[in-house]
């Protein structure tokens, strides 16, 4: 089975922005059936605080809801994401939608007004620009299938 990173909020620990997690006990059997998931948190390896200001991506930064600029904790937990994957061989990631470190395709849009936009969060960036594939929490369904019918 193939060594895969996954958001370690979606496994049940509470490390997201607001203390809390985002468990799935279907998801977790399901993707626990087919590899071996390695749960990462990017804004906590980033040295952030559980819990913390709320912060959305604005083009190349990442801004709380105070405005602080918090790219550097951001970037700083987006390699080490990719360190892990590296050093443990994975090809796939699992990620939380929507989050500014996570989330792929779809970002909020910085306006704390729970709007979206087209965009990738840095931790996502980083690993597919590095030729890992990534999928979000809204598409678990094409990560099983890309696993279960991989050659």
């Amino acid at each position: 089975m193939k060594n895969v990173i996954v958001s370690t909020c979606l496994f049940g620990i509470p490390c997201r922005y607001d203390g809390k997690s985002v468990v799935d006990e279907t998801l977790i059997q399901k993707i626990s059936a087919v590899c071996h998931p390695i749960p990462f948190c990017p804004e906590v390896y980033g040295g952030l605080t559980t819990p913390r200001d709320p912060a959305e991506r604005i083009g190349d930064k990442v801004i709380s809801n105070r405005g602080k600029d918090v790219t550097r904790e951001y970037m700083r937990g987006a390699k080490e994401c990719l360190r892990l994957a590296k050093m443990m061989g994975c090809q796939y990631a699992l990620l939380k939608s929507r989050s500014p470190s996570c989330g792929k395709g779809t970002i909020y849009d910085g306006t704390f007004s729970g709007k979206v936009t087209e965009g990738d969060g840095v931790t996502a960036e980083i690993l597919m620009k590095n030729g890992i594939k990534v999928f979000d929490s809204d598409h678990v369904e094409e990560l099983l299938f890309a696993l279960t019918n991989e050659e």
